[in-house]
């Protein structure tokens, strides 16, 4: 016992077992057999004309009564290329002696050839060398047994045969077969015919030939319309040397979920690798859609996907360059096309400015914003006005842009996605900008106040405001401002903002969660404001008042009315303080018969 413990033992492989893990779990679909069969055929092409460049290139697929057959014109095998290649699963090691490790080749025979298992319980492959020596017949079973054998063809290539077993019938009819090999093939440059049609086109659809630009750029269009199904904003021409990629992007012509990242289809060498690539493109450029053929990036072992390696970061890197590229020349020679473009994907540009100086510079020249004195650009409101202040919500929007204009300040809507933390890059590109947040309570700095004689007069009228409004938490100003349209806002700054909505949510919550919020409960030193407009004809009519019902009846009323046009939170209070004070106005306008 003692004298072999050291002695080295093989590991018992379960061939059955590997075959079931290969060609079950490696693929996400039966469909991929067309594939993989179709991609062996290519390679075996390749090779022979790499030796003999007036070689045939036929590729043809036959399937009848459940019969699938895929017949080549390649390089074929010798019986031992059989054995090192076929029967030897996972062995590479003699693939150079025939040139398949080189980046012109894709297939892994070993392998590849698995996939045929998801459809099928036999694989016949009749193979005869472009060396002279005889045909020799393979055939492998799914569960891990094969026999090899002399076989019968004349020519040089490859002949690989398959039943559909009992469930796959689907995947061996016509239509399915002719479909399959037309989404894998169709950019592929040799003829490849399913039932003696044509599937296989003339190469990529952005091949420089002789065809004049007017047609290609029409090819390009068409290849979008049956591909995707939209006529394209624009066709953006790709380029990658280091990535052996060559492509078109595609610009969506309507707004694009950002959370899309999908739709990008790769092509390895001309064979289909994915329809919905992810990881091709920055996150930024879910405006477009990709199409593109490389040879040099790596695919997962499925050949479904992208390898992420460096070489794929690279490249993501280069073509958001080259997309940036095409909308930096957009801006210098059609700018109206530009705005066509910002209509439609302001949202994608905004989220590249937060990271790209260059988009913050186009969004600042091209992109329009809403402010109290119309929309216009960044750049413009700059020139016009200097310093930018700006709201970050559109309520507080909503609230202060009739009182700031009317002020003469100038104010920018920053509520909608992305402008606000564009206008505080912007000192990034003019480091003499001074970019400020407007605090609703700011605003009424620059109210007037009355003068001290009718501020006395009015004190008992205040008095009994504050009151009313003491339940409120909520403090009483009198102030005169422009328009005089305007009869009251209720100005409150953020954290006081945060505190309101804090308590507001421990009233509705239950004991528990009431008292976790209660934690974050800090005192304000500055209560919200209730300004009353003393220009306006009304708030001057209740300033008069002397019945304290009415002065409390009017001021809840006025209470009522700011939070509405300024979109704030009503509370349950406030709800209740409003259907009060309504019912009280209505029974003081309404006589009762007593007095009629």
């Amino acid at each position: 016992m003692g004298e072999n413990k050291n002695l080295n033992r093989t590991f018992q492989v379960d061939l059955r077992g590997v075959v079931d893990l290969l060609s079950h779990h490696l693929y996400s679909s039966p469909r991929v057999y067309v594939r993989e069969l179709l991609q062996n055929a290519v390679d075996a092409v390749t090779a022979r004309r790499a030796q003999d460049a007036s070689a045939p290139t036929e590729i043809d697929v036959a399937v009848a009564d459940g019969t699938f057959t895929i017949t080549d014109s390649g390089i074929g095998l010798t019986e031992q290329q059989v054995h090192e290649l076929l029967a030897t699963i996972g062995r590479s090691s003699k693939r150079d002696d025939l040139g398949f490790a080189r980046h012109e080749f894709l297939g892994q025979f070993g392998i590849g050839l698995l996939s045929a298992f998801l459809v099928a319980d036999e694989i016949r492959v009749v193979t005869r060398s472009v060396a002279g020596d005889p045909a020799v017949e393979w055939v492998g079973r799914g569960d891990g047994t094969y026999q090899i054998g002399p076989g019968s063809r004349d020519a040089p290539g490859t002949t690989v045969t398959l039943k559909t077993r009992a469930g796959a019938e689907q995947w061996f009819e016509v239509p399915t077969v002719k479909e399959l090999a037309a989404l894998y093939g169709s950019m592929l440059p040799f003829p490849v015919t399913v039932a003696g049609q044509r599937v296989s086109g003339d190469g990529t659809p952005w091949r420089a030939d002789e065809r004049p630009s007017g047609l290609r750029q029409a090819d390009l269009v068409g290849y979008a319309q049956d591909t995707f199904g939209f006529t394209p904003f624009d066709v953006i021409e790709l380029d990658v040397p280091e990535a052996g990629l060559s492509g078109v992007a595609y610009v969506l012509p309507f707004p694009a979920n950002p959370a899309d990242r999908g739709g990008n289809r790769v092509y390895l060498k001309r064979m289909l690798l994915a329809e919905t690539a992810e990881g091709l493109l920055p996150k930024w450029a879910f405006f477009a859609r990709c199409v593109v053929d490389t040879a040099e990036l790596r695919p997962t072992a499925s050949r479904e996907a992208l390898y992420d390696d460096s070489l794929l970061d690279a490249t993501r890197e280069a073509l958001g360059d080259q997309l940036r590229g095409w909308l930096v020349g957009l801006a210098r020679t059609d700018s109206k096309k530009l705005a066509r473009f910002l209509g439609i994907h302001h949202l994608g540009v905004k989220a590249l400015a937060l990271h790209d100086e260059e988009m913050l510079r186009l969004v600042d020249l091209w992109m329009p914003v809403e402010t109290n004195f119309g929309r216009m650009t960044l750049s413009d409101f700059r020139a016009r006005y200097g310093t930018i202040r700006y709201t970050a919500t559109t309520d507080d929007f909503r609230q202060l842009a009739a009182a700031a204009a009317a002020q003469d300040l100038a104010l920018v809507n920053g509520g909608y996605a992305y402008d606000t933390e564009i206008i505080e890059r912007l000192p990034q590109i003019d480091p003499s900008l001074v970019v400020t947040r407007l605090d609703p309570t700011d605003l009424a700095t620059t109210f007037s106040a009355l003068e001290s004689q009718e501020e006395l007069a009015l004190r008992p009228f205040l008095a009994a405001a504050q009151r009313a409004m003491d339940p409120m938490g909520c403090e009483v100003v009198l102030r005169s401002y422009d328009p005089t349209s305007l009869s009251v806002l209720f100005l409150i700054d953020r954290a006081a903002a945060f505190q309101n909505e804090l308590r507001a949510t421990r009233e509705r919550v239950d004991e528990l969660w009431a008292g976790v919020l209660s934690a974050f409960d800090k005192p304000t030193t500055d209560r919200p404001q209730l300004v009353l407009n003393h220009r306006n004809p009304l708030v001057k009519r209740i300033c008069g008042l002397t019945d304290p019902e009415l002065v409390r009846l009017a001021v809840e009323a006025l209470y009522g009315q700011a939070l509405l046009l300024g979109y704030h939170p009503i509370r349950p209070a406030d709800a209740q303080l409003l259907n009060r004070s309504f019912l009280g106005l209505l029974d003081q306008a309404v006589p009762t018969e007593d007095h009629q």
